[in-house]
């Protein structure tokens, strides 16, 4: 499959990468490496998201600036990047298209895919895919898959990371990754308006089923009271999560035109991705999501109902 993934990208006259809708540091990170390589190989090369703007964070990371949000009419091959499913993508493709992915309930979906569920993060995908074809990694590279690593490992305290995943973070610093930039991009940057929004889902977060059940709502007057943009909440779920009583945590975002975003994390002892499946969403098991029509009441309601007959 990799060798089949590197004639389609020879081949090639003008490749599109795609991240998903809201893109985090694994999507980026990947795509961003994989701009790196084919500008070496000299490939006319666009760089794609559906979402505008992206995570104030993320704008430090390579190759962030030269994010467009249209696909020429031309390309004739496009590679997506840790999109679970096609309708992540954000557009139709119309060429032949690569799946890059580690997610559990990732459907294969592409011409061709290289979907590795046992990999902590899609930058590992990545960076196994650059190793196996003797392909070298230069400092930008190596930073762009450092931060996806860093990011999807939850700062190497994920119960997934192992001895692979520190020898590919160490290689990568040897690589030239520069570690203390993408920390403090990552994790040493907020917005005034994203510690207002963490201090209003605190205050109204509530533990339900015993204590082991933590919900956050977003409400769009919310994010217009604060000036956050919505992917700033998730740190707040994240939080949430450490609490000692909680097995899953639920954050409900209000969205435009009566939909309604559900990130779940949980401990593993309940498989998210199969509930989120069951709303027409992925993920991993202990971290996954989707958007369903609805109110945030309501869907709570349903959600609520499939948790505790699971939890009981």
């Amino acid at each position: 499959m990799k060798h089949s993934i590197i004639e389609k990208i020879e081949h090639a006259r003008h490749i599109v990468l795609i991240v998903h809708v809201n893109p985090d540091a694994d999507a980026l990170g990947s795509a961003g490496a994989f701009y790196s390589y084919l500008l070496r190989q000299q490939k006319k090369v666009t760089f794609f998201c559906a979402t505008s703007p992206i995570d104030r964070r993320l704008a430090l990371l390579p190759w962030c600036d030269k994010l467009r949000h249209d696909i020429p009419h031309h390309v004739d091959l496009a590679i997506c990047f840790d999109c679970g499913s096609q309708e992540r993508l954000g557009t139709d493709i119309k060429c032949d298209l690569v799946n890059i992915d580690h997610h559990v309930s990732n459907k294969d979906f592409g011409t061709y895919n290289l979907v590795d569920r046992d990999a902590i993060s899609t930058t590992q995908v990545v960076y196994d895919f650059f190793r196996d074809n003797g392909i070298g990694i230069n400092a930008k590279m190596a930073t762009s898959l450092y931060a996806g690593l860093l990011d999807d490992s939850q700062q190497f305290l994920y119960v997934k990371t192992d001895v692979a995943v520190f020898e590919m973070a160490a290689e990568l610093l040897r690589c030239g990754a520069e570690s203390e930039g993408v920390v403090k991009a990552l994790f040493q940057t907020d917005s005034l308006a994203s510690l207002r929004l963490e201090g209003v889902l605190y205050e109204q977060l509530r533990l339900c089923h015993e204590g082991s059940i933590a919900v956050l709502h977003v409400s769009l007057q919310t994010l217009l009271a604060t000036g956050a943009v919505p992917q700033e909440a998730e740190r707040a779920l994240q939080r949430a999560q450490a609490l000692t009583t909680v097995r899953v945590s639920i954050l409900l975002r209000e969205r435009h035109h009566g939909s309604v975003k559900c990130s779940l994390r949980g401990d593993g002892s309940v498989d998210l991705a199969a509930l989120a499946a069951s709303f027409g969403g992925g993920g991993h098991r202990d971290s996954a999501g989707f958007t369903a029509d609805g109110t945030l009441y309501a869907l709570e309601e349903k959600i609520m109902n499939i948790l505790c007959e699971e939890m009981s």
